[in-house]
């Protein structure tokens, strides 16, 4: 039996499929870390916290493509609100935004939240023991 060497066009054929499937599938697989920073209005504090609380425990709970949500405050100065967020994917990300809990938050804390900054960012480790 001869085995046939593959042509120029066949080899070309191979490394774009690579390329673009390759390449897209592992933008795909790429986990989206995101920080935000939050400056709450002191006076609706407390409703802010149970909106971001609802939100968070809601996207954990029926998002797959949400690895991951935390949020916590500065000791001294509880209306500086900082929440880490892993997303398995950039369309897990996307789908997050488009979810109805997540536009219940905005549009619940649009007048509480006096500064956001949205931060990517490229974990060096990320670890827990908690559930």
């Amino acid at each position: 039996m001869k085995i046939k060497k593959p042509g120029l066009v066949s080899i070309v054929i191979l490394l774009f499929v690579f390329f673009f499937y390759g390449n897209a599938f592992s933008q795909e697989k790429k986990q989206i870390v995101r920080m935000a920073k939050l400056v709450i209005d002191s006076v609706q504090l407390e409703s802010y916290n149970a909106f971001l609380k609802e939100g968070i425990e809601t996207a954990i709970r029926v998002e797959p493509g949400v690895l991951m949500m935390n949020a916590v405050y500065e000791k001294n100065n509880p209306t500086h609100v900082f929440v880490v967020e892993v997303y398995a994917s950039d369309s897990a990300y996307k789908a997050h935004l488009q979810a109805p809990h997540f536009k219940k938050y905005k549009m619940g804390t649009k007048d509480m939240v006096k500064n956001l900054e949205l931060i990517d960012v490229v974990p060096i480790s990320l670890e827990s023991k908690l559930n």
